[in-house]
């Protein structure tokens, strides 16, 4: 999972993220029809859109270094 920070702003914690996913998953349907995923395995994400929550900028959002987030 991402994090990010809008750079225009200073949010770290709110944001509006479009992303289409695909994935494989086992579903379960009881004898009285009723469904219950049991496993989903995400085969593909690509994220397509970031957006401030905040400030309602897009193009000031970035994706934040995995590594140095672990590091500090």
């Amino acid at each position: 999972m991402a994090r990010y920070r809008c750079t225009a702003c200073g949010n770290l914690t709110r944001f509006d993220v479009v992303a289409s996913v695909r994935t494989r998953s086992f579903h379960h349907f009881s004898i009285g029809g009723e469904e219950t995923v049991e496993e989903v395995e995400v085969l593909e994400e690509r994220v397509e859109d970031v957006l401030c929550r905040w400030c309602g900028s897009g193009k000031a959002v970035e994706e934040l270094d995995q590594a140095a987030l672990t590091a500090s």
